[in-house]
Formats: structure tokens, sequence, C-alpha cells
């Protein structure tokens, strides 16, 4: 009997799922939503609908997303770097949890919270559109700013 089930394992060990291709990603400038210097890629849906949608951001060392909140749970998983993720009105690095490559957190709807990356990081977020970014200081808003810039040079 013992060979005959020796055979069976080796047998399905052989047969082993090729491993999957990830996608080529299309990196961009990310929204005007967020300060410059982020780039950002769509893996899934449309972050525009009203839908279920998975993005990448890559944001340089130092990167800073001043508190703001977003109209739907949020689930963020880093890629690649040290992600600080805080929950509160102010940016205040020292209150802020320390998420790794590989490690995974969440953020309630309507939770105010703040984002620094430490050193470049690509993050994973997971989310049900429309993706909608408000800050709690209007004035942090770069998009707005960029209007208000633009509006004002002659």
């Amino acid at each position: 009997m013992r060979p005959i089930y020796t055979t069976a394992v080796l047998a399905l060990l052989a047969i082993r799922p090729a491993p999957a291709q990830a996608p080529a990603l299309t990196w961009g400038p990310a929204p005007a939503i967020f300060p410059a210097g982020a780039k950002m890629a769509v893996l899934q849906g449309d972050p525009g609908k009203a839908a279920l949608f998975t993005i990448r951001l890559d944001l340089p060392a130092g990167y800073k997303i001043a508190p703001h909140s977003h109209p739907a749970d949020e689930y963020i998983t880093v890629i690649k770097g040290t992600f600080l993720l805080g929950m509160g009105d102010k940016l205040d690095a020292t209150q802020a949890m320390k998420l790794q490559a590989g490690e995974f957190g969440t953020v309630a709807a309507a939770m105010h919270h703040f984002a620094i990356a430490q050193s470049r990081t690509i993050v994973q977020v997971h989310a049900m559109g429309p993706f909608v970014l408000t800050y709690v200081n209007p004035a942090d808003d770069p998009s707005k700013n960029q209007k208000t810039k633009a509006g004002t040079q002659r």
C-alpha cells in the first residue's frame, strides 16, 4: 500500500498551477486631490464609479497626505516601504501606526485620518467608489490650491 500512496503524492506534487503572471501596471500622476509627487495605477474597476475598485499609490519618501476622510471604508495593504497611518484631525507622526510591507490596515467611512510615507512606499487601496477624498481643513486640498494659484497668476 505504501508504494501506491507515495506514487500518488508524487503525482500530485508534480501537478502544480503555474504562478500567476502579474499584470503590467500603467502608472501615471495621481489625481490633483493628492499632493504632487504621487503616482497611481488602477488595478481593478473605475474609482470614479459606484463600484469596487483597487488602486496602487507610489509615494516618495516623506510624502504626506493631510487629515481627510472618505465616504466608504478603505482597505490598505502596504506593498513596499513603510507607511504611517494615523487617526485624527492633525497630522502627527507620533500618533500614527507604522505599517511595513505586507501589512494591512483599514479606515472606517468618515473617519478622519492622515498618512505619511517614511520611505518610498507603494500602497494598495481597495474601496467602494466613487473615490472621494475630503480634507478636514479645506486649505489642505491641493486641487483647490492649484485652481486658486492658477487663477491668481498673470
